[in-house]
């Protein structure tokens, strides 16, 4: 398990020199223009990777339909253009406007922004709370995505799926950050899954293989060794 906190615009301006986290997910932006990149996101992740802490990032939904999500998932990426992220790239609907329009819309809307991420190379999930995953999301996104659930004041979220991430608290205090964060645990090597597919603007490892034959205790071997740069 790894500690970590996901932070925006509210944290204001971090010192990232002093934080002390496994990870961080930056908010990337809201809603279907990139001119709604949130404020902070770029110094955010600039601060990240000067300091070495593995990071993914979020997106704040509006969308009330698949078309709105897929305009939102291309300002998404529009943001995320050239830049690196070691955890998930997540789709943030916490809007009950979006909620009233039922289960099989939300999920609708859910599927059109992911699999546009997706086919664009990026390892996605979705960001919800124990009650709206329960309640608005369709079992095939929560088998095939990330999952990244947020329940506070528990010992264990009420979700009945799996997830990758647990947001489990809004009153983090964590040096370098002013006021409160929030704090989440993760139960996945993102990291490594990432970088392993060529996923999140990593290129995937090119491998070098050779045949060879050994001589050991006078039995002859043979067999196929494999580099990975």
């Amino acid at each position: 398990m790894n500690n970590g906190i996901d932070v925006s615009r509210w944290q204001g301006s971090i010192n990232w020199n002093l934080v002390n986290t496994d990870f961080v997910i930056i908010q990337a932006g809201f809603g279907r223009d990139s001119s709604q990149k949130d404020i902070c996101f770029e110094e955010n992740y600039k601060g990240c990777k000067a300091e070495d802490i593995p990071c993914g990032a979020y997106w704040y939904s509006y969308a009330d339909s698949p078309e709105d999500a897929v305009r939102e998932a291309n300002a998404c990426l529009e943001v995320l253009k050239g830049k690196k992220f070691e955890y998930p790239i997540y789709y943030d609907v916490e809007e009950q406007s979006v909620f009233n329009l039922g289960k099989a819309k939300v999920s609708a809307i859910i599927r059109a922004f992911l699999e546009k991420l997706e086919s664009a190379g990026y390892f996605v999930g979705i960001y919800m709370s124990a009650s709206h995953l329960n309640n608005y999301v369709e079992d095939d996104i929560k088998k095939r995505y990330a999952v990244w659930v947020a329940h506070y004041g528990v010992s264990k979220p009420s979700y009945s799926g799996n997830y990758g991430m647990w947001q489990k608290s809004s009153t983090g205090k964590v040096s370098g950050i002013g006021g409160y964060v929030d704090l989440d645990e993760c139960y996945i090597d993102y990291p490594s899954v990432i970088r392993e597919n060529g996923l999140n603007g990593y290129s995937k490892p090119s491998e070098e293989t050779k045949y060879v034959e050994l001589s050991i205790g006078g039995e002859k071997y043979t067999g196929t060794l494999v580099r990975k740069n």
